[in-house]
Order: C-alpha cells, then structure tokens, then sequence
C-alpha cells in the first residue's frame, strides 16, 4: 500500500513539473540580472526650461498681426493696453504688493527721500515677542501659543522653548495688545516689537 502511495505521489510531482516547467522552481535561480559592462547608459535629452502645460502650437497670424501693432505703439500707449483690457474683459483690479518690513537693498537716490518720508509714517503692523514665562505656567503658554497661531502642539512647545521668540507677526497694534494680555494671564511676558 505504501509503495502505491508513493508512486502516486512521485508520479503527480513530475506531472506538476511538466506543466508548471522550470521556471517556477526557483531554489538556484538569481533574482538580479548582471548588466552589460560594454552597454552605455542611455542619456535622456532635458528641455532648457520645464512647462507644465506641455508643447503650446505656434500663434495665429492674427495674434502675430496684433503683436506687431502693439510693438509700433508708443509707450504711453502701451500701459494703458494693461487696464483697457482689464476693464474690457472685467479681470479683478491688481492690488499693490506691500513691501513693509522687507529689506529691498540699496535702491538709489530717489529711495533715500521716500525713507524719509516713509520714517514720518506711524507703524501699523507690530510683532508681538515672548520673552520669558513661568515653568509652572508652560502648558497654558504652549495653549495660548496654539490659540492664535496655526501650529501643532509639537511645534508650538518647540517654539515655546527657544525663548525669547517672535510668536506672531505683523498684526495690528490692537491684536498684539490682545495676545500680549492673553500670554500675561497663562503666565508669559511678552512685548510689542
């Protein structure tokens, strides 16, 4: 009986054999596959710039027919193209980039006399700093900190901890005076900058 049993068995593993073939016992088989030595690497061709909306096709005469009477135009001509068109296909009005607080570097004379203007102006955006707070008062402090700032707690007690620190910056003077007494009653001192 056994001989049968073994027989039967031997014989179905050779079936499976013929009919899976070679490849699916893998026991001596390599996974990695050595690359030529003699094969160069192949060397992709980079566009000088990158654009994400692809190859554009080339303009119409028309557009080129336009481009050319805008170039003959004057110059006071040409900046008043900018708000027609705004007008004329109702775009929203541009705002005006504020540059306060940024250090825009050595910008000639006519700057200098804007400074000087610019120095009679009162400040109107404020930066509130922690100085220092009670140890015992930390969790209330990286709360408040949370409150009026979009960190995480992690973020937060980190920047708790690097103390003295600016927590907010460019707000009203009103605003600042609010978080400053918010800081005094968890336990910080802060100052308005």
């Amino acid at each position: 009986m056994r001989i049968v049993v073994l027989a039967k068995s031997f014989r179905v593993r050779s079936i499976l054999r013929e009919i899976t073939g070679p490849l699916q016992h893998r026991s001596f088989q390599h996974d990695f596959v050595p690359r030529d030595p003699n094969v160069k690497p192949k060397k992709y061709k980079y566009p000088a710039f990158y654009d994400p909306y692809g190859p554009r096709p080339p303009p119409s005469e028309k557009i080129l027919q336009l481009a050319e009477r805008i170039v003959a135009l004057a110059p006071e001509e040409r900046s008043q193209i900018g708000p027609a068109l705004t007008l004329k296909l109702t775009l929203p009005k541009l705002e005006k980039i504020s540059t306060e607080g940024m250090d825009l570097g050595a910008q000639g004379g006519s700057a200098a006399g804007a400074k000087a203007e610019e120095k009679k102006v009162e400040k109107t955006a404020f930066d509130v700093k922690l100085e220092k707070f009670d140890t015992a008062a930390k969790i209330k402090v990286i709360k408040e900190v949370r409150s009026f700032t979009s960190l995480g707690l992690k973020e937060a007690k980190d920047l708790v901890e690097k103390v003295p620190v600016l927590i907010k910056q460019g707000v009203t003077k009103e605003e600042a005076a609010e978080i400053i007494e918010k800081l005094k009653a968890a336990g910080g001192v802060a100052t308005m900058e």
